[in-house]
């Protein structure tokens, strides 16, 4: 059976839930944010893993970099072609699965965003796809992640949710198990078509388990932050980002 992440019917599902337009809106602003945090500029060479519907590559093609969006999901890499299209820009987009992708030496930056890793069972999965980034990088390149971390969650898990937005009605419930190494959502959709139930799961990092796979992948230094402005990661962290130099 195929995997969560490779049903586009999923992906369908959860579009506007995952990219309101103010979170679409959002993403020059957070590239702003990366380029100020790492002290990078244009015209560097950009791979934005897990591009999803485009956003962020966009972005970044906007400001004159050159910028290599892959994602699985070809609906998606549809809709970020179309969204560059409109922007007037060409960033280069493939359908790829990130256990596999590798360009040697290809990039100066790379960026994984949106709690866009941890997919897969085995954290051998995880740990292929952190060193196909490190090989993928320039040397002195910089890899830039951003996670719901394992210190956040605990700190604002709610068992069970619910939310109705024009006219579906989505229920959620979530389960952590594996001593806080995995959590299970479980979706529900409710409107006039009637009912979808979906269950994705991911593997869930605390900083010091990111930081330590990070170094085991090859990186010679991590620097975690509790936001892309470069905030400490305490307990008032909303995100953890983790800043990685080969």
């Amino acid at each position: 059976m195929p995997a969560w992440f490779e049903n586009p019917e999923f992906w369908r599902a959860h579009f506007s839930r995952l990219f309101t337009q103010e979170r679409l809106e959002s993403a020059d602003g957070e590239i702003a944010a990366i380029e100020k945090l790492v002290g990078l500029r244009p015209p560097a060479q950009v791979l934005d893993l897990c591009c999803g519907p485009g956003r962020h590559s966009v972005a970044l093609a906007c400001r004159g970099y050159a910028v290599t969006g892959v994602d699985l999901t070809a609906e998606y890499l549809a809709q970020a072609a179309q969204r560059a299209e409109a922007a007037g820009v060409t960033p280069q987009f493939l359908q790829r699965d990130m256990r596999s992708f590798r360009m040697a030496d290809g990039f100066h930056l790379a960026i994984n965003l949106f709690t866009s890793f941890g997919y897969f069972r085995a954290i051998a999965d995880d740990a292929k796809v952190l060193s196909n980034v490190f090989r993928s990088l320039k040397s002195g390149g910089v890899f830039v992640m951003d996670l719901m971390g394992k210190e956040i969650l605990a700190r604002c898990f709610r068992e069970r949710d619910w939310m109705e937005s024009n006219g579906t009605l989505l229920l959620e419930e979530r389960i952590v198990d594996e001593d806080w190494s995995w959590i299970t959502n479980r979706c529900t959709f409710i409107d006039d078509d009637g009912r979808r139930d979906f269950s994705f799961s991911h593997r869930i990092y605390s900083a010091q388990e990111l930081r330590s796979a990070l170094l085991q992948a090859g990186f010679a230094r991590v620097s975690i932050y509790g936001d892309l402005h470069g905030a400490p990661y305490d307990h008032r962290a909303q995100r953890l980002i983790a800043v990685a130099h080969t």
